[in-house]
């Protein structure tokens, strides 16, 4: 339970959303939540994409802009009890990395670019914990390029999936001029009913209960409602209807004037209605009811369960539970995975005593996972391993994380020049160096002890120091730490040298 994280400090989660960022500050004591600030400002990223997915330099600005005023609500705030996540215009940028830099120095926070699924798991935690039932529900997040779909019961997520279509790329795409017509409706709702058609059966009419929707366009169109006297805020066809006919009416955006509708979804509206029709008549929803929790809130309950993680070291968090799912999934030698495991923390920790707790878990995942990619084929496994571990859907874990996963996983063996990029990032490296070399003492898949090898590191770089009566024993382990000293000499990364004695 979450009663044990200190309700002194807040907790902070910012969403760097493709319509709007958000940055909210909460208190969680005894398993309740307490909202002590909430930021939000429209920034309209997604509608910054060009048509080479690249992310142009004025809406750069705009989420720069925004982002450094977001800092000077952090000030204070200790970095373990700050995350920031990114969804989908970001998965999408092909410039994303160098926007990222930027956007991390101005906040001072990391950013992480979290997958749809990911995304819709994160949000159904911040439903079920703000408005729980055990009723089987349904739960809907319409986004500015994505909507999030989720079924689940109590604080169970049983299914979640993210689609691409949302009411900033779906209103760019039919409304681009400010005009409503019937033609530009219908299309864009034929369009968001063939992104959406696969979920058709997945989420079937009798797998739930009762619908809700989370987030920005769900409660927009509550609001506006609502203000209207149409419902109380529930969301029907009927009422939904009611919204597009005033579109027509209006004819186009700027003589479009509803009380409840505020300036910042104006540009939004008729994109988000699509989907929201399309959802409500395909999926068979009589009434979608606007929930209390959303993507941010899920985001800090997240937080909250790493932190009694790293309170409780035998506890771990969902992407613990994760690296467990995969070693299975993927049938790999557990027993060699946790020799390789401990070998390689004993190496780091020996380079890196006070080395942050997170970097030596996902040292630790790393190598649980190193082995995966021999499900696909033992020749080359490392290339597999770290082409699954880039691209597999793993709850709790950022696209951003699993990334790295994937390049320790791809510089396990092998030539060091594949990771040049990551030469500078003296972290990573010396995570790299323990991964190799604890792969290379257990390569004959018996356990070895960690005193065998010592590190030490000076002004020359990094010694390997193997006892003289266990190199009498192991020639051709000896051998093989030469091998590697050989392969770090042809870079620029680490100067290692083997010392026998």
């Amino acid at each position: 339970m979450l009663s044990t994280v200190s309700s002194a400090a807040p907790l902070a989660a910012i969403d760097i959303g493709s319509n709007s960022f958000r940055l909210e500050l909460a208190q969680l004591h005894r398993g309740q939540y307490k909202r002590l600030e909430y930021l939000k400002e429209t920034v309209r990223l997604g509608a910054g994409l060009d048509e080479q997915g690249l992310l142009t330099e004025e809406a750069s600005q705009r989420g720069l802009a925004c982002l450094a005023r977001f800092a000077g609500h952090l000030k204070g705030v200790p970095p373990e009890r700050v995350r920031a996540v990114a969804t989908q215009t970001l998965r999408e940028a092909r410039n994303r990395d160098a926007f990222l830099r930027r956007a991390e120095k101005t906040l001072g926070f990391p950013i992480e670019v979290i997958s749809g699924r990911e995304e819709a798991r994160l949000i159904y935690a911040g439903v079920a914990r703000l408005q729980a039932s055990e009723q089987p529900r349904l739960v809907i997040d319409i986004g500015g390029r994505s909507t999030e779909m989720i079924l689940g019961q109590g604080r169970q997520p049983q299914l979640a999936e993210s689609f691409q279509v949302g009411s900033v790329s779906l209103s760019m795409r039919f409304f681009p001029d400010g005009r409503y017509t019937p033609e530009a409706f219908r299309a864009a709702q034929v369009a968001a009913g063939a992104e959406l058609e696969e979920a058709l059966s997945l989420f079937d009419r009798s797998r739930w209960r009762e619908a809700l929707g989370s987030s920005g366009t769900v409660g927009a169109v509550s609001q506006l409602l609502a203000a209207n006297g149409i419902t109380d805020g529930s969301i029907t066809p009927a009422a939904l209807r009611w919204c597009i006919q005033q579109c027509l009416e209006a004819g186009h955006i700027d003589k479009l004037k509803l009380p409840g509708l505020k300036d910042d979804r104006r540009a939004v509206v008729a994109g988000g209605l699509c989907i929201l029709y399309t959802l409500l008549t395909h999926f068979d929803i009589a009434v979608l009811y606007p929930a209390k929790g959303a993507l941010r809130q899920g985001v800090i309950f997240d937080l909250a369960e790493r932190l009694e993680a790293e309170r409780n070291a035998g506890r771990g968090d969902m992407r613990d539970h994760s690296v467990a799912s995969l070693q299975q999934r993927y049938d790999v030698d557990r027993l060699q995975a946790e020799r390789v495991r401990r070998l390689s923390l004993s190496l780091y920790k020996q380079l890196m005593p006070q080395a942050a707790r997170e970097l030596q878990r996902e040292l630790g995942w790393a190598a649980a996972l190193h082995e995966i990619g021999m499900m696909v084929s033992h020749h080359d496994h490392h290339r597999h391993s770290a082409y699954l571990l880039a691209h597999v859907d793993a709850p709790g874990f950022s696209q951003s994380q699993l990334r790295r996963l994937g390049e320790l996983a791809l510089g396990q063996r092998g030539g060091l020049r594949k990771l040049e990029h990551q030469f500078g990032d003296a972290s990573f490296m010396t995570q790299l160096l323990s991964l190799r070399l604890a792969v290379l003492a257990c390569h004959s898949r018996a356990e070895f002890s960690p005193q065998a090898l010592k590190l030490t590191r000076d002004r020359q770089g990094v010694c390997i120091h193997v006892a003289r009566n266990w190199a009498k024993r192991l020639p051709r382990a000896v051998y093989l730490l030469q091998e590697e000293v050989d392969a770090w000499s042809r870079t620029s990364a680490l100067n290692l040298r083997l010392l026998v004695g």
